[in-house]
C-alpha cells in the first residue's frame, strides 16, 4: 500500500513471546473428586498412608498444589480398568488425586506398588506443564532406574517409612528439589 502524505508506516518493535497460561491455581475447587486420595480403604487390612508435603524452593509450604498418584498393585500389575472416578469396594484402580491443604500436606490411603514405587504428577501455581516424579520404597535402592542417579540426587525419590505407611515431601525447587522426569521427547514423535 502507497504510503499517504506525510505519513510514514508505524514500525512494530520486536516483541519477546509471552509465557503461556500456568496450570492454576484452581484445583481446590475444581479437580478433586470424592474419595479421590482413598485408593484402598483407610484402615483396611493391606491398606498403608502416602502422604507429605509439596514445598516451594524456599521451603515454604504450596498450599494449592494437586498431587496425582499413579501404581502399580501388590503384584506388580498396572491395573487397566475404566471408573477410577467411581471406586466400588473393594476395588483397586491404581489411580488417585489430592489436593494439599493449607500447610501443603497431601494424603493417599492405598496399598503397596509391587513395582516398588508410586508415580506421582504434581500440579501446582507457577508452573507451565505437570511434573513427573516418584515416591521410592526404602527396599526398592536397588532398583536399575534409581541406580543410576548420584546417590544424593536419588535420596531425593525415596519415601520414608512410618508405622503406617510412607512419607515422601516434594521439594518443587532448591537444594533438596526432588528429580522429576521429562517425558517430553515421547511428545514430539
Amino acid at each position: 500500500m502507497p504510503e499517504a502524505r506525510g505519513i510514514r508506516p508505524v514500525e512494530t518493535p520486536a516483541l519477546d513471546p509471552t509465557p503461556g497460561q500456568t496450570v492454576g491455581p484452581f484445583f481446590g475447587f475444581a479437580l478433586p473428586v470424592p474419595g479421590g486420595a482413598e485408593i484402598a480403604p483407610a484402615g483396611a487390612a493391606g491398606a498403608v498412608r502416602l502422604h507429605g508435603r509439596v514445598l516451594d524452593g524456599a521451603g515454604s509450604p504450596v498450599p494449592d498444589a494437586m498431587v496425582e498418584l499413579w501404581q502399580s498393585d501388590t503384584d506388580g500389575a498396572v491395573v487397566q480398568q475404566a471408573g477410577s472416578l467411581r471406586r466400588s469396594a473393594g476395588e483397586f484402580t491404581g489411580w488417585g488425586r489430592a489436593a494439599t491443604d493449607a500447610d501443603g500436606w497431601y494424603e493417599f490411603w492405598t496399598r503397596v506398588p509391587g513395582g516398588g514405587f508410586f508415580s506421582l504428577a504434581v500440579f501446582a501455581r507457577g508452573l507451565m506443564h505437570r511434573l513427573f516424579t516418584r515416591a521410592y520404597l526404602p527396599t526398592a535402592a536397588s532398583d536399575p532406574w534409581l541406580s543410576t542417579l548420584p546417590q544424593d540426587r536419588a535420596g531425593t525419590l525415596v519415601a520414608r517409612a512410618q508405622d503406617d505407611g510412607f512419607v515422601f515431601d516434594i521439594h518443587l525447587q532448591g537444594d533438596q528439589e526432588t528429580v522429576f522426569l521429562d517425558f517430553s521427547a515421547r511428545d514430539r514423535r
